[in-house]
């Protein structure tokens, strides 16, 4: 049996509000941390005095102590898989992407099919074509490879013609599927044996820890909870996972009377699996400009030229309406100005209650709607960094409003910050950084008015305080957030706690 009572010496505890909206500087003397049992029992400079004989004593060296951090949006299988594939997120053009597929290839890996993830062609000077992927197979040795390579926001892909016959794709001559046909096609394509793919989801999970990461809010296209009950009782025990559910899954958690935040059963003693939210797609995205908006994309003409409304109004509010009577939030998908519009007013006639997920574009009068109705922002402030210049370009005009986190916190709207991994790293300090630095990769800061304080960034990564009677699960930092000129980016964890164990320590 692990160690089930600690004492943290020497620890600077970061300040938590009550309503756990801010997360704010420790005062500058250490304190002693008691933990028992999986639970803080006191925090102060004689919190030890009540620790029994056979605790095990940890001196933190005046290190900060933050509540645990979450990454609220997580794709986690397509994050492991994202963690072995090939990288194109680094070309500049289709044959840029083509000539790293060709380098692969020619490497002779043995992969059945290749697959790549992180293209981004909304500023591409070319376009994807058939034609390239197949000519960039047959330059490595390797003619009629099948080639798939996946866009950084997972909304389309790219197939060479072996991959579009092997998937029975009719042929096109950009190999290019977008939204629901990419959609249909990438569980085939993401077919890993079972064993595998939860090796390789605990090392991501591990990773994640090693970062500060006490949990994730999971919204995989799969059945999660059949997953996530396999990996617990298989020994995954680095994160807590809220499991959200697509509405092909739906019936599993009414049929088990299973409500949003409710204990999993069938994981032992760890109580680490909830139940998440109801996860429904209602547009696309930004660079495969299929975001649903008020106004067309610049050069775009015909029915989707304003973009792509997945799930209309008639169907997104009775199934909302639905998860609602059996005790689910909705964790509604909206990228463009119009499909916010449509998930706002789907909130409004359902009753529903929870998040819309990205937020990208509002218009004006739809920032106060979010604390009107009392809907969570859940944002991916690193998605402002990857899109910035993409926006500049089709969003031209309207970047004002675009990732408005500092409009959404004034006007009384409870953020949840998260990656959205593998569109962005599983790392909650990369999406800090953004949110207050609203730059990277030493650039000027983009729109600097919608940045957010640090102390309001980790308010809205965290879900416990470091108080007692709280979960024990806590991050150990090596430097301090809140010191000037800190890099919140690379910012050093030392340990992670989790409910009273270490899940990743260098102290």
């Amino acid at each position: 049996m692990g160690v089930e009572e600690w004492v943290l010496t020497g620890a600077r505890v970061a300040r938590t509000s009550a309503d756990g909206v801010r997360v704010s500087r420790p005062a500058a003397e250490p304190v002693d941390v008691h933990v028992r049992d999986g639970r803080v029992v006191a925090v102060g400079p004689d919190a030890a005095r009540a620790a029994g004989a056979r605790a095990e004593r940890v001196d933190l060296g005046g290190r900060v102590v933050v509540p645990g951090l979450w990454d609220a949006h997580t794709h986690m299988d397509q994050w492991a898989l994202a963690r072995r594939r090939l990288d194109v997120s680094g070309a500049r053009s289709a044959a840029e992407a083509a000539r790293l597929v060709t380098e692969r290839l020619a490497r002779g890996d043995g992969d059945e099919v290749l697959v790549g993830v992180g293209f981004r062609d909304g500023l591409w000077p070319d376009a994807p074509d058939v034609a390239l992927l197949d000519e960039a197979a047959a330059r490595a040795g390797h003619p009629g490879a099948a080639v798939v390579l996946v866009s950084g926001d997972v909304h389309c892909a790219w197939l060479s013609t072996a991959a579009l016959r092997r998937y029975g794709v009719p042929w096109r001559a950009d190999g290019v599927l977008r939204e629901h046909e990419w959609f249909a096609v990438s569980p085939r394509v993401n077919v890993v044996a079972p064993h595998v793919l939860d090796a390789w989801v605990d090392e991501s999970a591990r990773a994640a820890a090693a970062r500060g990461v006490v949990g994730v809010v999971d919204l995989e296209l799969s059945d999660l909870l059949t997953a996530w009950r396999r990996r617990i009782a298989g020994g995954t025990r680095s994160l807590r996972v809220s499991a959200g559910v697509w509405p092909d899954h739906l019936d599993r958690p009414v049929a088990e009377e299973l409500h949003t935040g409710d204990v999993v059963p069938g994981q032992g003693d760890a109580a680490l699996l909830t139940m998440g939210p109801l996860k429904v797609i209602t547009d696309g995205s930004l660079n495969t400009r299929t975001a649903y908006c008020h106004d067309p994309y610049p050069g775009l003409t015909g029915p989707d030229a304003r973009g792509v409304l997945s799930v209309p109004p008639d169907r997104l509010v009775p199934l909302m309406a639905h998860a609602h009577r059996h005790g689910l939030r909705s964790a509604i998908h909206a990228i463009g100005d119009a499909a916010n519009t449509h998930a706002l007013d789907a909130f409004a006639a359902s009753g529903a209650r929870g998040s819309i997920e990205h937020a990208q574009l509002l218009s004006p009068g739809d920032v106060a709607r979010f604390a009107e109705l009392g809907i969570v922002a859940s944002v991916q402030p690193e998605h402002a960094m990857d899109d910035r210049d993409v926006a500049d370009h089709y969003w031209a005009g309207r970047t004002g409003r675009a990732f408005v986190l500092r409009a959404l916190v004034d006007a009384g709207v409870r953020l949840t910050l998260g990656s959205d991994a593998p569109v962005a790293p599983l790392d909650p300090w990369q999406a800090v950084a953004s949110a207050v630095d609203r730059a990277r990769d030493g650039r000027e800061p983009w729109h600097p008015e919608q940045a957010i304080d640090l102390d309001v960034a980790l308010g809205a990564s965290v879900r416990s305080r470091v108080e007692p009677g709280q979960v024990a699960d806590l991050a150990v930092l090596d430097a301090d957030p809140w010191a000037q000129g800190a890099d919140l980016r690379g910012l050093p964890v030392a340990a992670t706690m989790l409910a009273g164990g270490w899940t990743a320590s260098r102290l």
